[in-house]
């Protein structure tokens, strides 16, 4: 089947849930709307979901991950994008800040959820739950 050029697109993204032996989860302050969130972004064509988010979370924060499963699929209905939330453990650096984060921390979940707009804080409160994965739609801030 050929595909339509004209057809909407959907854009596949990736979030790490990282969790720490002590319970705390890794969180970044995005410089572009500073906003709390797991770290993460989109996946590249040539990569699969668990190589993306090693990359992702590198990238943005400076910690090398390793994943562990995938914990939920959410849908922002608004931009078309699916993003794949992936709970991961920390396996090497230190985090810090980079041009997409401008603070780093190691929070406690409770901390990460209170932090976070709705639709970011139920990909931690999903990921360390484990009866997931879970599949949930929301508009960019709240679920739907």
């Amino acid at each position: 089947m050929k595909s339509d050029p004209e057809l909407p697109r959907h854009s596949v993204s990736v979030s790490g849930v990282v969790r720490r032996a002590d319970g705390k989860i890794l969180a970044i302050k995005r410089a572009d709307d500073g906003r709390w969130v797991p770290p993460g972004g989109v996946l590249e064509l040539d990569e699969t979901p668990y190589e993306g988010v090693v990359r992702e979370v590198f990238e943005e924060t400076g910690v090398k991950v390793e994943p562990e499963r995938l914990t939920g699929v959410y849908k922002n209905m608004k931009l078309g994008v699916v993003s794949l939330a992936i709970l991961c453990r920390p396996v090497a650096g230190e985090p810090h800040t980079t041009d997409e984060a401008t603070s780093v921390a190691w929070l406690l979940p409770s901390e990460a959820v209170e932090a976070m707009p709705e639709a970011r804080a139920i990909r931690v409160t999903d990921a360390l739950r484990e009866d997931g994965p879970f599949v949930r739609a929301h508009d960019g801030t709240a679920l739907l």
